[in-house]
């Protein structure tokens, strides 16, 4: 076994983060404060898809670590467009109105 601490506990931190997004989600009270955060869907499924990568960094530890590997950063990557084209979407050239 060839896996590290810090990657259990980057895991296990994240798991509390989603969590805290699903329970937040579920309540109706925060739940219209998050659907009305801009491009909040994108966002979590970024977050889902990071999250996936920390699952495919600890297996690679055990079996298949060259797949394994390839799938992680596969991961990372398709997160990171996708939170750069989040950024875009949120905060990217606006039209004016005339």
């Amino acid at each position: 076994m060839a896996f590290q601490e810090n990657e259990i506990i980057l895991f296990i931190l994240g798991i509390g983060v989603l969590i805290f997004i699903l329970k937040n989600h579920l309540d109706p009270k925060t739940s219209q404060v998050l659907m009305g955060f801009p491009g909040y869907n994108l966002f979590v499924y970024a977050y889902i898809i990071i999250l996936i990568g920390w699952v495919f960094t600890i297996l690679e530890g055990f079996f298949l670590n060259e797949l394994l590997n390839m799938i992680e950063h596969m991961c990372y990557a398709s997160s990171a467009l996708m939170l750069a084209y989040w950024s875009w979407k949120v905060f990217g050239k606006q039209e004016v109105e005339s």
